[in-house]
């Protein structure tokens, strides 16, 4: 992760700065596997069409089981939400009791996010049954993403709007099909009915009834289906503005599962975020880690990108801090160490995509990680900011995802057509700074790949060939790759700017 707060602001101006021209690029990526357009996101959630009551609405309130016009601090007030506010107060009053926010870090306003006058609005739909490694059963998963709105719907004397999107995504994880589903719904036919969006050219109130009606693709999405709640909120800035992305920001990640027993949503262990300060206080624990990891069908998993760690190497929370100052795995293993496991993998005859190197193996252990990943080609630490339908607030953000997520798409759409065609299928994953080489053949030339702005990697130094986990790496011959920092044993990637 060295170089990373380069990598960090300099992307994020040369991707807004193209932004216009690959807008159409990024529509046609998406479609058929997330929702993003903002009026039909508005009718799903407040369903305002005439005749459409009958439709049930997809509001956090309604999928929660709360009235329909419940807000925010309704929200936080039902019984199965009071545990993950607890969790979520408890780890906002410990990060601070650490750092002092004054003149330093500016706080996320707690008492906003708990006010009446806050709603959450829908700001997108993920199609994510690219997950299915982890749960077959379920097909995999659906999530609808939400964004706080404070003051919503209130406006000054003057008419002007006083509402502000505050710098937090709330995601309600489902499964795509439960498990009194699995004997007439197969993952066939939801995958279906998703990639028929693709050929749909329908928008705003017509195409929300097309997705909610009887073999939509959204009429599985109830709250019966819903597994957990995942939580990403900028804990702390150093700008008076959270949409300023070239200053220090903080952000606290969570992950609640849906308890049937207590009809709560209880703190959990977030998948594969490894608990390093814990590991590196324990050796024990840190040496059984080690052991787990280098098993060869682990291993294996965690080049393809499919890796699910035990529970009890895991912590609860993660605070990422954006730009990276770090890797989030730094210390766990000794460059020798992972020299040696590379060899043991190559004298075993295993077949390794990603893991070629030491730096390979850094890198794909870092990415692994809630916090590595959210590092990585993210708009302000957020991989889906979401589409704002509101109306009030301003457009900060003009694309409702991140390259990490639209780089990613070719590979989920594929995901999606085998499962659609009763095809074997292939989980794996690139890095999350460069898309899979295999299936990104529409993204040649773009941001997302090996463009204008494109994570890229070259030898500098004392290297006398490329790393061969980044040899791939490279842009586009009318582009240079170039390298802000020199040293160190990490991945020192770079971007794709024309010479000079």
């Amino acid at each position: 992760m060295r170089g990373a707060a380069y990598i960090r602001s300099g992307f994020c101006a040369a991707f807004l700065a193209v932004v216009g021209p690959l807008s159409a690029l990024s529509g046609d990526l998406e479609r058929g596997i997330a929702i993003t357009d903002p009026l039909a996101l508005r009718e799903l959630d407040l369903v305002e069409r005439p005749g459409a009551s009958l439709r049930p609405s997809l509001s956090l309130a309604m999928m929660l089981g709360a009235p329909a016009d419940a807000l925010s601090g309704d929200i936080f007030l039902l019984a199965s939400m009071k545990p993950l506010r607890a969790a979520l107060d408890r780890d906002f009053d410990d990060y601070f009791a650490k750092v002092t926010p004054s003149g330093v870090l500016a706080p996320f306003d707690r008492d906003a996010l708990y006010a009446k006058q806050t709603r959450f609005i829908l700001s997108g739909v993920v199609n994510r049954m690219d997950r299915a490694f982890k749960s077959p059963a379920t097909c995999g998963e659906i999530r609808l993403i939400y964004r706080p709105i404070a003051n919503y719907g209130k406006r000054g004397g003057n008419g002007a709007a006083q509402s502000l999107r505050l710098p937090m995504t709330l995601n309600l994880v489902l499964n795509a099909r439960n498990q009194t589903e699995r004997q007439t719904v197969s993952c066939a036919d939801i995958a279906r009915r998703w990639l028929a969006l693709s050929d749909d050219l329908k928008s705003g109130h017509d195409l929300a009834a097309t997705l909610a009606a009887k073999g939509g693709a959204l009429e599985f999405v109830t709250p019966a289906h819903i597994d957990r709640i995942e939580t990403n909120m900028q804990i702390a800035h150093a700008s008076a503005n959270p949409n300023d992305f070239d200053a220090r920001a903080d952000y606290l990640m969570k992950v609640f599962n849906y308890d049937a027993a207590s009809k709560s949503f209880v703190e959990s262990p977030m998948e594969n975020q490894i608990d390093r300060d814990r590991l590196l206080a324990k050796p024990q624990i840190a040496a059984d880690f080690k052991r787990w990891l280098i098993a060869a069908e682990n291993l294996i998993a965690l080049d393809r990108g499919i890796a699910l760690m035990p529970e009890r190497f895991l912590a609860t929370r993660a605070i990422v801090v954006t730009p990276a100052v770090q890797s989030n795995i730094g210390g766990l293993f000794s460059e020798s160490e992972e020299v040696e496991i590379l060899a043991r993998a190559s004298a075993n005859l295993i077949d390794l995509d990603n893991l070629k190197s030491p730096a390979g193996f850094e890198r794909r252990l870092n990415d692994s990680t809630c916090a590595g990943c959210h590092q990585t080609r993210s708009i302000g630490g957020f991989h889906f900011p979401g589409a704002d339908w509101s109306g009030d607030p301003p457009p900060f953000v003009v694309t409702p995802a991140s390259p990490h997520f639209f780089g990613d798409q070719p590979r989920r759409r594929d995901i999606l057509m085998s499962f659609r065609d009763t095809k074997p299928l292939d989980f794996s994953r690139g890095f999350s700074a460069r898309p899979q080489a295999r299936r990104s053949n529409d993204l040649n030339g773009t941001t997302y790949l090996n463009g204008w702005g494109a994570h890229c990697y070259a030898p500098t130094g004392k290297e006398v060939r490329a790393d061969k986990s980044f040899a791939s790496w490279a842009c586009i011959p009318a582009l240079d790759c170039q390298m802000p920092e020199r040293g160190g044993s990490a991945i020192r990637a770079g971007l794709c700017f024309p010479e000079n």
